[in-house]
């Protein structure tokens, strides 16, 4: 849950998108005015404007023909809403993802205003923001901690999560998947990772929403000031919890945190406050979303109940990921100037990788717009790529190849009772709701 920061900072107010909204309003004859020319030789930008508004309810449904129509234009092309280079190409974003000439921390970083101090405090520790070495030491222990062999042992404990959110599935009346079954299972797993009480879930879940609220164009000071709050109550908490982890050690993710240790390097206590908080807030994100929009694609395709079989289980999950990503943009800066496949970059500038576009490319998927479950296996996009690549990746596959053939086994005949209807939270891309009944 990396990828949950991703640096998209120019539309971060309704004023700023009003903005925007009545100069992208005009006709296309000085559409540019006020923003940098694209025909100015003396312009770094000589490429295409992508005016595409992030807040526009038709994208916000469904933004994928016009990443097809962007990416068929030009790879490449500058985006005015948010003020950065945006690439739609698989080939060029999988190259930015992992070419270290390009990575997470700003070249000059931003004023942060006095109300955020609390929310940037924290992000200020985070991996994902971080490149080596602080990048390197951080993600080094908290692997220590978060090993692929404890991932694995908590399948049970999915399994057991399952079974009794649907035992709680009314069979008479239409029901919420979002609230019912795909929000608590990620949350409840993440508790008893950190071994935080379950009672705290709900309080754990309104704190990362009001963080993650952050990361959306329709950005206002409500917003923010609900972040910062969060931010400073949910460290509060992560820090009182550890104070009392340090004094009756046990089996789960903060003790183990506490006790990580390479070259004599322990995680410092904000370290170990922000690494909780990103995992409950990254972790949290990627499933419940990828989830929803996984159940809504098997059941408006009409998949086969073998496509959710043992042996075609991680087929139909990196599917789901390629298909409908819960995170459609992630942003880089350019480290250095420089030229890749013919498109020139400059030291500075901010790229937002468009991830979910690139996850529709043709030249690296036939058909991409198909929902194919049996697609053979490529690496897609939706975790990020290179140093950054999603840490908690294993656990969101994990409780997918879990609970997408535990909900289908139990209610074969899943049928959705009402429009599906995502978020209004571009960049991420999540159902509010998804209404179902089971039979």
């Amino acid at each position: 849950m990396r990828w949950i920061r991703t640096g998209l900072k120019r539309l971060t107010n309704l004023a700023d998108i009003k903005a925007f909204e009545s100069l992208a309003s005009k006709p296309a004859q000085g559409r540019t005015q006020g923003l940098p020319s694209p025909l100015d030789p003396s312009n770094a930008l000589l490429m295409t404007l992508w005016q595409q508004l992030p807040t526009d309810p038709a994208f916000v449904q469904d933004p994928y023909p016009a990443y097809a129509k962007a990416r068929a234009l030009a790879p490449v092309q500058h985006w005015p809403a948010y003020g950065m280079t945006a690439v739609f190409s698989y080939k060029l974003v999988m190259q930015i993802l992992k070419d270290r000439r390009f990575g997470r921390e700003a070249i000059e970083p931003a004023e942060i205003p006095p109300h955020l101090a609390p929310f940037y405090a924290i992000e200020a520790h985070s991996m994902l923001e971080l490149e080596p070495p602080r990048h390197t030491r951080l993600r080094s222990l908290v692997l220590r901690a978060f090993t692929s062999r404890r991932i694995k042992e908590l399948a049970p404990e999915i399994q057991s999560i399952c079974d009794d959110l649907l035992d709680k599935i009314p069979q008479d009346q239409p029901f919420d998947l979002i609230k019912h079954y795909a929000t608590p299972i990620p949350v409840i797993i993440i508790c008893r990772l950190l071994g935080v009480p379950e009672s705290m879930s709900d309080q754990l879940l309104m704190w990362s929403n009001d963080m993650v609220a952050m990361y959306q164009a329709r950005r206002d000071r409500t917003i923010e000031d609900r972040a910062a709050q969060a931010a400073t109550d949910f460290a509060n908490f992560i820090r009182e919890f550890a104070q009392e982890k340090r004094k009756h050690p046990a089996n789960d993710l903060i003790t183990q945190l506490l006790n990580a240790e390479e070259n004599g390097n322990k995680l410092s206590m904000d370290e170990l406050i922000t690494t909780c908080i990103l995992l409950l807030n990254a972790g949290h994100e990627a499933t419940v979303h990828t989830l929803g929009n996984g159940v809504k694609t098997l059941i408006e395709s009409q998949t086969l109940p073998s496509a959710l079989a043992d042996q075609a289980i991680d087929q139909t999950v990196e599917e789901i990921l390629r298909y409908d990503p819960p995170l459609h943009v992630f942003t880089r800066y350019c480290y250095e100037d420089l030229n890749l496949d013919g498109h020139s970059f400059k030291r500075g500038d901010e790229i937002a990788l468009m991830l979910a576009a690139a996850n529709r490319d043709g030249v690296q998927w036939p058909d991409p717009n198909g929902f194919e479950p049996s697609r053979k296996i490529q690496t897609n996009t939706s975790f990020g790529g290179g140093l950054h690549f999603c840490v908690g990746a294993p656990l969101a596959r994990l409780e997918l190849r879990v609970a997408l053939p535990k909900l289908f086994t139990r209610f074969p005949q899943l049928q959705i009772t009402a429009p599906p209807k995502y978020a209004d939270l571009y960049h991420f891309h999540g159902l509010e709701r998804l209404m179902l009944t089971t039979n």
